[in-house]
C-alpha cells in the first residue's frame, strides 16, 4: 500500500506540474458543456422559404402569413414563376419553394379543394426533410382553419369532430438542452477517461521510464492502479463540474439521485480506464495513442445515441451500439435526469458495464503481460 500511495503521488504531482494537461482537462470541458448544448438544436429554425404565388388572393397571402408567423421559415423570394424560384434555390437563397397556383382561392371554395406544389432542396437533407415536414403541417394546419371558418356558416352541417391533446412526459417543456446536456458530459467524460490514462502510460513507453519500472519492486497491480486511479478521481471531478454546470447555468436538476449517477459513473471509468489501458498496450508513441483513441472515441460517439436515436438506425448499427459502453451510460444518465430511476431500474446497464469492465481490463492486463514479460 505504501508503495502504491508513492506511486498516486508521483502521478497526481506529474499531472498538475504541467499547465498544459490542467487546461484540457478542466478548462476545455467547460467551455464545450457551455457552448455545445447552446449550438447542437433538434430544431431547424430560420429556412429560407421562396413563394411563386399565382393566385394573389386573400387565401394565398392569409397561408404565406401563417407560414412566416410559424417562427420556423423566413420569407426569402417573391417570384413571379417557378424558374425564377428555382434559381433562388440554385443560388443559395432559398431551401425551398411554395407554388401557389393560379385559382386557388376559387377552387378551394368552389370545388372544396386545391392543390399546391413545393420544391425541397434536398442538398442537407434534414433541414429538407424537416423544412418538408414543418410546411405540410403547417399547411394542413392552415386546411383546419378554413374548414372551421366555413363550418361555422350554414352552408354546411357541422360534422363531428375528433381533438387530439398530446402530453409530453418526462420533458414536458421539450427543452432539448435537459436531453443534450447528459449526453454531451458523458461524451467529454469518456474521452477524458480513455485518452488520457493511454497517453500517459504511453510516454513511460517514450521516455524509457516503463523498463525501468518493471525491473523494479513495484508489483504490477500497483503499476497499472498507480496510472488508472488519478485519472478515475480526475474523470470523477470533471463529472462534479458538469454537473454543476448543468444545474446552474441550464437550471437542470436530476428528478433522481445523484448517488445513482455517481454510483454508475465510478463503474462505467472503471471500464473506460481499461480501454485506455489496452489501447496503451499496443501504441508505442503518444501520437499512436491519441489517434486511436481519438478514433474508438469518436466511434463510440457516434453510435452512442447522443445525436441519432438508436431506434432510427439501421439494424446493425443497432447491435453494434450493444456493444458501446457509451450508449450504456447515456441511457443512464437520461434515465436518471429526465425520469428519476434508481439503481433497481438501471441494474441491466449496471451488469452490462461491469461486462465491459471485466472484458477490457483482462484484456490489457492479459496483453501487457505478453508484451513486458
Amino acid at each position: 500500500m505504501r508503495m502504491l500511495k508513492f506511486l498516486l503521488q508521483k502521478e497526481l504531482k506529474q499531472i498538475f506540474r504541467d499547465p498544459g494537461i490542467i487546461r484540457v482537462l478542466f478548462i476545455m470541458p467547460m467551455v464545450q458543456l457551455l457552448i455545445l448544448p447552446l449550438a447542437a438544436d433538434y430544431e431547424i429554425k430560420n429556412i429560407n422559404l421562396g413563394v411563386v404565388d399565382h393566385d394573389h388572393s386573400e387565401y394565398s397571402r392569409k397561408l404565406v402569413n401563417k407560414i412566416v408567423a410559424s417562427g420556423y421559415f423566413r420569407l426569402k423570394d417573391y417570384s413571379p414563376t417557378f424558374k425564377q424560384g428555382l434559381k433562388a434555390i440554385e443560388l443559395d437563397k432559398t431551401d425551398l419553394i411554395l407554388e401557389i397556383p393560379t385559382h386557388f382561392e376559387r377552387d378551394l371554395v368552389d370545388e372544396n379543394k386545391s392543390t399546391l406544389f413545393v420544391a425541397v432542396d434536398a442538398i442537407n437533407g434534414v433541414k429538407a426533410g424537416l423544412g418538408g415536414a414543418y410546411l405540410q403541417q403547417i399547411i394542413g394546419g392552415y386546411n383546419q382553419d378554413v374548414r372551421d371558418q366555413w363550418i361555422q356558416t350554414p352552408r354546411y352541417d357541422q360534422q363531428p369532430t375528433i381533438d387530439v391533446v398530446s402530453s409530453d412526459w418526462y420533458n414536458p417543456n421539450m427543452n432539448y438542452r435537459v436531453f443534450m446536456v447528459p449526453g454531451i458530459l458523458v461524451m467529454l467524460v469518456t474521452m477524458i477517461g480513455s485518452s488520457f490514462a493511454a497517453n500517459n502510460i504511453v510516454r513511460e513507453k517514450e521516455m524509457g521510464t516503463i523498463e525501468q519500472i518493471n525491473v523494479s519492486p513495484i508489483k504490477k497491480y500497483q503499476f497499472i492502479l498507480g496510472k488508472l486511479i488519478p485519472f478515475w478521481l480526475l474523470a470523477i471531478n470533471i463529472l462534479t463540474i458538469g454537473l454543476i454546470i448543468a444545474r446552474v447555468i441550464y437550471g437542470i436538476v436530476p428528478l433522481g439521485s445523484y448517488f445513482t449517477i455517481y454510483a454508475f459513473a465510478s463503474i462505467y471509468l472503471i471500464a473506460i480506464l481499461g480501454l485506455g489501458l489496452l489501447l496503451s498496450t499496443y501504441a508505442q508513441t503518444q501520437q499512436q495513442s491519441m489517434l486511436v483513441s481519438f478514433f474508438v472515441t469518436m466511434i463510440f460517439n457516434l453510435l452512442s445515441g447522443l445525436y441519432t436515436p438508436i431506434e432510427s438506425m439501421p439494424v446493425w448499427a443497432q447491435w453494434v451500439t450493444k456493444f458501446n459502453p457509451v450508449s450504456y451510460f447515456i441511457e443512464v444518465m437520461r434515465m436518471v435526469m429526465l425520469k428519476g430511476s434508481g439503481l433497481a431500474d438501471i441494474g441491466f446497464q449496471i451488469l452490462a458495464i461491469l461486462g465491459f469492465a471485466v472484458f477490457f481490463n483482462g484484456w490489457a492486463i492479459l496483453n501487457y503481460s505478453k508484451r513486458t514479460g
